[in-house]
């Protein structure tokens, strides 16, 4: 397990840029509920020169690498020593629109546009960087792994979209959206294929996809059996 260091902002202030962000996006590969992101701007006389237990941060790294009851306690640890967070949401329909990719990287853009303060860098998780924004930038593969503003907006945007799966399990119970968040397991496959499509799943996915043509093939057939004679 790799934890994330503040060198890299470190160095970034020492380049003269003030409020350096990290950013991150979670629920790319699910074929249900939105895509997420979050920017966090850490505060710098928060975090100290080495990482220690004693310290705050000591046990924030990449999100997927945390369970949901530590992810509950790190995100107040990490709004509490903060200088700004936001967190960008863009829903289904908007994936099925413009695909995943460009959900995911408007998500991205929401976030830093909702921050007060705007951010003179930000380091990106991955290998693309936000297009049309006049803010340096840099991004990084594994970012979530490496630097600490980019695990911490991991950690935000996770407690975000586990959030707000776990709502749609409260209109669609049957599904298990509250335990596997609409990651393709085997129980949600299964779900799929006992109940159909909902209105939340991501059309444009190929399981989805196979799913509703599924379910088309049924009502064809269930037509012909009921246009038999008795």
């Amino acid at each position: 397990m790799r934890f994330p260091t503040y060198k890299h902002e470190t160095q970034k202030h020492l380049q003269g840029f003030l409020n350096v962000a990290g950013c991150d996006e979670v629920g790319i590969a699910p074929l249900a509920g939105p895509v997420v992101a979050a920017t966090v701007i850490l505060d710098s006389e928060s975090i100290g020169k080495q990482r220690s237990k004693s310290k705050w941060w000591y046990r924030v790294r990449d999100s997927k690498t945390t369970n949901e009851e530590e992810r509950a306690e790190l995100v107040l640890f990490i709004k509490d020593h903060c200088v700004d967070f936001a967190v960008g949401i863009v829903g289904r329909e908007t994936i099925d629109e413009i695909n995943i990719h460009q959900a995911a990287m408007l998500a991205m853009k929401k976030s830093v546009d909702g921050l007060k303060h705007t951010p003179d860098f930000i380091f990106l998780d991955g290998i693309h960087k936000l297009t049309k924004l006049p803010i340096s930038q840099q991004a990084v593969v594994n970012g979530d792994e490496k630097i600490l503003s980019i695990s911490a907006a991991s950690i935000v945007a996770k407690v975000a979209r586990d959030k707000i799966l776990a709502e749609l399990h409260e209109i669609y119970p049957e599904y298990g959206f509250v335990k596997h968040k609409g990651y393709p397991t085997k129980f949600h496959r299964e779900a799929l294929l006992r109940f159909g499509v909902t209105p939340e799943h991501r059309t444009s996915f190929g399981l989805v996809q196979l799913c509703l043509k599924r379910m088309q093939s049924f009502r064809n057939f269930e037509k012909l059996l009921l246009a038999v004679p008795a």
